[in-house]
């Protein structure tokens, strides 16, 4: 077994529930056995070995002052990392304790600017304490969010599991700590690290106690507070005591800084789920990329405080009018305010992040440079004032932003940090050198006789030569030597009898003398009082600046608002954008709209779009690659940002205020979790089915591709009815199924509009304009060509999509030059076998000639027309298949095997006009499982 100092790390890493230890050292943090190798490993560290006890363990180190990086580069990879430090005890000896552990969610000297959320999510028990697995999904759950770096914290309550997956994409939390029965729901923690990158972390259970956790809300702020804020859920409150928790036994030391609660509610912000965010590339593309999305697009911003504000907009639009008409009177006084904005964000250029700066001085991390950005910063808001006044903005939002902050007590705290620290203090906070003189008397007067005993110490050299007649006198120190007189070897045997040798060197020798030792016995008493007395009056000054850390948080939330704000109308007045009427009627008129992010890197063709009362569902019908996608995304955009406060992309917009923006736009397969392209489609139908109101935003790009073309417009056409009548949400539905189109001659609400196409010689050019009515072709063979596909198959899909235009025979045609080419037909290489496509069936069914081929046709047509013919097609398809039973016991006589047979006789039994939507989705996708 371990003694000493291996076996101390090992009984501290027992005792913490950290991945990794770093205990201190001396000058150095080390880490031994596994998590020696774990951080050389992550880190690039050297090890080495250390004996204990006859064993030898793995051993890697970092110097004292360079802990941080390293700690946040574990952080950063998920760990969870345990900091214990060194203490002297009453006998003299070293010894150890965990001060910190460092976790994803509570570091706080981050590499990035964004927001950096430790979450907490809870749902009720049942009435017996169980807790299940299976029905945790059904809500509602708590939800609290804290950013430690900026004291951020908020708390609410959400429905069921869809809204908790947006929520927390939304945030998207560093750590998430789930409370007792969400940590047993294995799907839902699975959809969790599915959506999230952040670490999912188990904390103690009682912290979710409705008891203590209501205590630590009122302890933290205030009896009164969760009920004057609003937060009557005791779910919520139970996720935020449990953050509250965790954050005071990590030892973040930032609950100070957490100085207000903020509630928030369904009612207050847009719906906007993980789907859509991701769907309409809000902060970041379809591959991953932050480069080319929304955010990216009309983030202006000069400070990293206005990013993150900026980014919260977007992903969290309200529905409060009073906001965003002031967000909106805001950022059209600033885009028309050239001059003073353009002075408003050079003042702002010179800002730093005071959010930020008031958790690292609550935290005790901050250092004289730190309080230093929080003089300089402060030092801006005259500046800022002056920008503003005597101009167009005077009157504005933007100057109401400012008037926020108390810039009295801003200007009182930079004064008292002006005259306490020094122009160009060291990092190090116990060398002295952090305050100026004049700040405090005794400090001064350690100064004084410190820089007396250096002054000495630098004429020494010059003085012992002059006295003694020596050459090549210099004075020094080190750690080993302290100081001394440093004499050449060639005059060495010249120096006073007083000088003591103390090291010979090869072209010198080193002496001291009594006069030299006391003074620097001196000197090290000195720098040792300077010191203490220094850091001591910083740490008093540092706990001033904490104890406002409210202030502080104000003039950065102004300072990030005012960034925002400037940012937005900076992009407005550069690309000509304009500013949205918000209106109480349910409406979305948009005159020459256009995309805001791809207005940016093309020749954009603008276009109109009209949603209101009596035209509430458009379908859009155009070619493939015409630009039905953009023109849908851009509405939902428009949407978004006229309620995130923003000028739009458009000559004119009228905007009725929605609460949620739903899309469904294309799918990937997900197979690592069993789902298939069309069951992820389903999904997100369900989804919008489920969620949307009439007071929502719904695009659906494309539904029921996944599938037969049959039960794909089946499922369409139900959903387009069922939002038209059921949900009455304003929607823009994208379709090649031509089918879709009649419905505008029998639902009132429902219109045609297409993206027009031009048609000359065979040559076809999209125009990129929307027009009302419906096209009937989607040009899909157009679009295969302008991919590169080879000739000879654009060819002869032009054939085959002529000849079922007609509905007349297709030849299969097989390989000519032999060998068994795939796609051959039956009757071997080089024959050619006549086969009709049966829309009724969406297959093919065979032949002898090209007429019997075409009576199939007419009579699959008939079948499509009339429950007698259909009778006859489906007589005429069973007489042809009488060889299907002879060739196995697992297949009918009409050649399918009996799941497939049933599942056609339950389809036949459906009557679609009597079954609720929701329940027929449900049924295809049982039946598609079936049969795959």
């Amino acid at each position: 077994m371990a003694t000493g100092i291996v076996g101390e790390f090992l009984d501290l890493k027992a005792e913490t529930d950290a991945d990794v230890l770093a205990m201190q050292c001396g000058d150095f943090y080390e880490f031994f056995a596994d998590d020696a190798e774990l951080v050389a490993d992550e880190l690039d560290l050297s090890i080495s070995q250390k004996s204990s006890h006859g064993s030898s363990y793995p051993m890697a180190g970092v110097p004292l002052s360079e802990l941080t990086p390293y700690v946040n580069a574990l952080v950063e990879r998920g760990y969870r990392v345990a900091v214990a430090d060194q203490y002297e005890t009453e006998g003299g000896d070293h010894a150890r304790e965990i001060v910190r552990v460092v976790t994803p969610g509570t570091v706080l000297e981050t590499s990035d600017d964004d927001a950096r959320y430790l979450a907490a999510v809870v749902r009720e028990e049942d009435a017996g304490g169980a807790t299940g697995a299976g029905d945790a999904a059904d809500g509602p759950y708590g939800l609290a969010f804290a950013d430690v770096t900026t004291g951020r914290f908020l708390a609410t309550t959400v429905e069921d599991g869809g809204d908790l997956r947006a929520e927390l994409y939304r945030f998207d939390p560093a750590e998430v700590l789930p409370g007792p029965r969400v940590r047993n729901d294995d799907g839902l923690l699975g959809a969790v690290r599915e959506d999230l990158s952040g670490r999912v972390t188990a904390f103690d259970a009682e912290a979710f106690a409705a008891g203590r956790a209501r205590h630590a809300v009122r302890e933290q702020f205030g009896r009164e507070t969760a009920d004057s804020v609003g937060l009557d859920s005791e779910l919520a409150v139970r996720a935020a005591g449990a953050v509250l928790s965790y954050v005071e036994e990590t030892g973040a030391g930032v609950l100070a800084s957490m100085t207000r609660l903020t509630a928030y509610g369904a009612d207050d912000r847009v719906d906007v789920d993980a789907t859509t965010q991701r769907n309409l590339e809000i902060t970041e593309t379809m591959r991953g990329d932050a480069d080319g999305s929304l955010f990216d697009t009309v983030d202006h911003t000069v400070t990293a405080a206005g990013g993150r504000l900026l980014r919260e907009w977007l992903t969290r639009p309200r529905r409060d009018r009073e906001t965003l008409a002031d967000r909106l009177d805001a950022v059209e006084a600033l885009a028309s305010a050239a001059l003073a904005r353009d002075r408003i964000r050079e003042v702002l250029g010179d800002a730093y992040d005071l959010e930020r700066l008031a958790a690292r001085t609550t935290s005790g991390s901050a250092g004289a440079r730190e309080l230093l950005s929080v003089r300089d910063t402060l030092a801006l808001l005259p500046d800022l004032a002056d920008a503003v006044a005597d101009t167009a903005l005077a009157d504005s939002p933007a100057a109401a932003v400012l008037d926020r902050v108390d810039r009295d007590r801003a200007a009182a705290l930079r004064e008292e940090l002006a005259e306490a620290l020094a122009e160009d203090p060291p990092k190090a906070k116990t060398g002295g050198g952090l305050l100026k003189r004049g700040y405090n008397e005794e400090l001064d007067e350690l100064i004084e006789r410190h820089e007396s005993v250096n002054s000495w110490l630098d004429g020494l050299a010059e003085r012992e030569k002059r006295r003694h007649g020596l050459s090549h006198v210099t004075v020094d120190r080190n750690k080993t030597d302290g100081y001394y007189i440093q004499v050449g070897k060639s005059v060495a045997d010249q120096v006073p009898e007083g000088y003591r040798e103390i090291k010979t060197l090869k072209n010198s020798k080193r002496f001291v003398t009594d006069e030299l030792a006391e003074k620097e016995r001196e000197v090290l008493r000195l720098e040792e009082a300077r010191g203490d007395l220094e850091y001591e009056l910083f740490e008093e000054l540092r706990e001033r600046v904490a104890e406002r850390a409210e202030l502080l948080q104000d003039a950065g939330r102004a300072v990030a608002e005012l960034d925002a704000l400037a940012s937005l109308a900076t992009h407005a007045a550069r690309n000509d954008w304009t500013r949205p009427e918000l209106t109480a009627e349910r409406r979305l008129d948009v005159e020459a709209g256009r995309h805001p992010v791809v207005e940016g890197t093309t020749d954009f063709v603008p276009n109109d779009l009209r949603l209101d009362e009596e035209r509430g569902f458009l379908i859009v019908t155009g070619p493939n690659m015409s630009g039905k996608s953009t023109y849908m995304r851009q509405a939902a955009l428009i949407q978004l940002l006229a309620q995130a406060g923003s000028f739009v992309p458009a000559r004119a917009a009228e905007v009725g205020l929605v609460d949620g923006i739903y899309t469904r736009v294309g799918a990937l397969d997900e197979l690592a979790q069993g789902r298939s392209t069309f069951m992820v489609e389903m999904q997100e139908l369900s989804n919008i089915l489920h969620s949307a109101t009439d007071e929502s935003l719904v695009i659906l790009d494309e539904v029921g591709r996944g599938t037969a073309t049959y039960d794909g417009i089946s499922i369409a056409w139900a959903a387009t009815e069922y939002l038209h009548n059921e949900v009455r949400a304003r929607t823009l539905f994208a379709t090649h199924y031509h089918e879709l189109t009649t419905l505008a001659d029998h639902l009132p609400r429902v219109a045609n509009v297409h993206v027009a196409v031009d048609e000359r010689d065979g040559e076809v050019t999209f125009l990129r304009t929307v027009r009302d009515g419906p096209t009937n072709r989607s040009y899909g063979v157009h679009v295969a060509d302008l991919a590169g596909v080879p000739d000879p198959v654009v060819s002869r899909a032009d054939e085959v999509l002529d000849r079922l235009r007609e509905e007349k025979a297709i030849e299969a045609r097989g390989s000519r030059s032999g060998g068994g080419a795939a796609g051959g037909s039956p009757g071997g290489d080089g024959e050619t076998q006549q086969v009709v496509f049966d829309l009724s069936s969406g297959s093919f069914s065979g032949g002898g000639d090209a007429e019997g081929a075409t009576a199939d046709a007419l009579a699959s047509e008939a079948g499509r027309n009339g429950a007698a013919a259909g009778a006859q097609s489906t007589e005429a398809a069973e007489s042809t298949a009488t060889g299907g039973a002879e060739s196995g016991s697992s297949a009918t006589a009409d050649g399918l095997d009996p799941e497939t047979r049933a599942v056609i006789e339950e389809l036949s039994d459906v009557d679609v006009a009597a079954t609720a939507p929701v329940e027929l989705l449900s049924r295809v996708q049982e039946w598609q499982e079936r049969l795959e």
